[in-house]
């Protein structure tokens, strides 16, 4: 195999990979409806968000006599860690050792620049996917589930009383939320943030929570797409400032079923969106590999912008 970057020559076919790698895993393991429901030029959007935030940290590996793409994954050089992204194998080279070699691309980069930490967000159903991760060094650090929640037409009819100190970021906030960030889970990730209140293909949404001080207590990044309805990444201080950021968010989801990914041991926090409507539809975990903080509030991760 070749390994190389992806450039946006690849896009289209990138984009039907991925479509077809993670429908077919997801309708063999029994998933009820096909993981992205819409055509595979929406998927693309993954390669438009990634590149923009981290130009040309991808790898990809394509069969040296066909020159068809085997598998491609994405990587985030951050300011102490570099999170590993959205991993995809085409179908047609499963049981071929491509996620092996591209994780090993990813574990060298990140030695090589002598990188804390490598982290990554994966789903807890698929055992081939832990176990490449696991014999790689990658230790689950926490467990997620993943939650979606259909808002009504006319959203979500919920008083919350912390919900008026939610606005939407600026600029100016970028400092706070790295602070923030650091403090709660000992990582920042200063272009994300700068990228989603940006916003340049207008399918994100950034907010904070600001307390009677000023100060930025939480913040909650949120996507829509075709490709993807989801609220994430949130940081927040407590689990009552997570809930009015999540459920201002959901303010931009009226009549869609967005999907987040809630710590299974922030008890307020899932028991509250139980009484909302949620429900669960899958696990995932938080594996890392090297340096690790524990958690000093509430922390949501998110595939796109990826977390880790």
């Amino acid at each position: 195999m070749l390994l190389r970057p992806l450039n946006e020559g690849d896009r289209n076919e990138y984009a039907v990979m991925l479509h077809r790698s993670f429908n077919t895993w997801y309708r063999a393991h029994g998933w009820p409806s096909d993981y992205f429901k819409y055509g595979a030029e929406q998927t693309g959007i993954f390669l438009d968000v990634y590149n923009a935030i981290s130009p040309g940290s991808s790898v990809a590996a394509f069969d040296s006599n066909s020159g068809k793409l085997m598998g491609a994954c994405f990587f985030h050089p951050r300011e102490h860690h570099v999170s590993l992204g959205i991993m995809s194998v085409n179908p047609d080279y499963f049981q071929r050792r491509i996620g092996r070699a591209l994780v090993d691309y990813i574990t060298g980069f990140a030695d090589s620049h002598r990188y804390a930490a490598l982290r990554l967000v994966s789903s807890a159903m698929n055992m081939d996917s832990f176990s490449l991760y696991n014999r790689s060094g990658f230790i689950p650090r926490a467990s997620y589930q993943d939650m979606v929640l259909p808002v009504p037409i006319a959203g979500l009819q919920v008083h919350y009383p912390l919900r008026d100190r939610v606005r939407y970021a600026v600029p100016s906030d970028v400092s706070a939320m790295a602070a923030l960030e650091m403090e709660v889970s000992g990582i920042s990730r200063i272009n994300d943030y700068r990228y989603a209140i940006e916003n340049p293909h207008a399918i994100l949404q950034a907010l904070v929570f600001e307390n009677s001080d000023g100060v930025v207590d939480g913040f909650m990044i949120s996507i829509k797409h075709p490709a993807l309805h989801m609220l994430g990444p949130c940081v927040a201080r407590s689990e009552k400032i997570a809930l009015a950021l999540l459920l201002q968010a959901t303010e931009r989801f009226q009549n869609a079923t967005p999907l987040f990914i809630v710590p299974v041991d922030k008890r307020e926090l899932a028991e509250t969106l139980y009484a909302w409507g949620a429900r669960n539809v899958e696990i995932h975990l938080l594996q890392v590999r090297g340096k690790f903080q524990a958690f000093n509030g509430v922390n949501l991760p998110s595939f796109l912008p990826e977390t880790g």
